[in-house]
């Protein structure tokens, strides 16, 4: 049975003995999370005075499209937090914005929106984003801290009930909190997720949620690394456990919404070696220490990221994506020496950015 993409349709969907209801769904769909994608975090575009710029904005969506990512992360970190404030009103506007421009450019990608807040606004967001078509939240528990693994899980089965599930493990420095092996084995549980987005920056806390996972007894649920510092080892390496082994099958990540044709490059080369069975390259290890080295400048490492999301529209106005790097929050900007270091990376890896393809193909992107 097919169900059109963003269709307000219910599939109840069978995987071996495991019955799934999935609102917003499709055998599609589903299998092509699960066999990996390139999904940028998509950037909030704003003019000098603060205020959305749509037109920026589509300019962005795009860009992606053309570059051949196979979703859109929507209203998640990269595209700034505020958003979801009442005050700012840019919550819904933002992802119609893309929803739109998806539809009128027959793309059939798989639109992922980000849920915050407690669970009132959580559930309110979820609902919207179903309204506009998308097909997953990525749920942040950042509103949550302090509460028990219990009352974490009671949340997401709440939300789920409205949307399927990418589970977010926001890394601490940017926001997030510390979630163990017992919370995320419970995440595993509950029924309608259908991936999740691993970004604790740290290695101990990755291997302990992918456990949890294999535990679980779901075979299912796709993994997406969003550790920004080390994409290409967890896209390389199979993780086992006993006789359960997984992959982490694509990336969702802010450091994919820029130089996203070589995101797609990579990931490509990635699933054919996968394939083949051929043994992987020290070259492609090599290339990611490079990009890491690249993430560190982007992303403000040597400064606890403090500006990383200014960083990824630093790169993004040099390719004349964008026209400037201003936030939502006036405090949040470069730091000092950043735009030198982002001017090194660029200089010292010319082969891992996509300047020329967007040279191509900008004023096309700008009609």
């Amino acid at each position: 049975m097919e169900v059109p993409w963003g269709s307000p349709h219910i599939l109840r969907l069978e995987t071996g003995d495991f019955k799934m209801k999935y609102p917003l769904v499709s055998q599609k769909m589903l299998e092509t999370i699960q066999d990996g994608l390139v999904i940028p975090a998509h950037p909030l575009a704003l003019d000098s005075r603060k205020r959305f710029d749509e037109r920026a904005q589509k300019v962005l969506t795009r860009y992606y499209l053309a570059a051949g990512a196979g979703g859109l992360a929507v209203g998640v970190h990269t595209t700034q937090f505020e958003i979801h404030d009442d005050f700012t009103g840019l919550y819904m506007p933002v992802l119609a914005c893309a929803a739109e421009e998806v539809r009128v450019q027959g793309s059939e990608i798989v639109m992922i929106a980000g849920i915050c807040g407690k669970t009132e606004q959580a559930v309110q967001e979820a609902e919207g984003a179903v309204r506009l078509g998308y097909h997953a939240g990525l749920i942040s528990l950042s509103a949550m801290a302090g509460a028990s693994d219990d009352a974490l899980i009671a949340h997401c089965r709440t939300v789920a009930r409205v949307i399927p599930l990418m589970g977010f493990y926001l890394q601490p420095a940017v926001g997030g909190m510390k979630l163990g092996y017992s919370f995320w084995r419970q995440f595993a549980e509950i029924e309608n997720v259908v991936a999740i987005k691993i970004a604790p920056f740290n290695r101990y806390h990755t291997i302990e949620l992918i456990r949890a996972v294999a535990d679980s007894g779901r075979t299912d649920i796709a993994l997406y690394t969003g550790n920004d510092d080390n994409i290409v080892a967890d896209l390389l390496t199979l993780f086992t456990f006993g006789e359960k082994s997984f992959t982490v099958a694509g990336g969702l990540l802010g450091h994919w919404a820029f130089w996203t044709l070589r995101a797609v490059e990579l990931l490509n080369r990635v699933k054919q070696l996968r394939k083949s069975g051929n043994t992987l390259p020290v070259s492609l290890l090599s290339r990611g220490v490079e990009i890491t080295d690249c993430n560190s400048a982007v992303f403000d490492a040597k400064n606890a990221f403090a500006g990383c999301i200014p960083g990824i529209h630093e790169v993004l106005k040099e390719q004349g994506l964008l026209s400037n790097n201003i936030m939502l929050d006036s405090s949040v900007m470069l730091s000092p020496g950043q735009a030198e270091e982002i001017r090194r990376v660029r200089r010292d890896y010319p082969h891992l950015t996509d300047d020329e393809f967007v040279r191509d193909h900008l004023e096309e992107w700008r009609r």
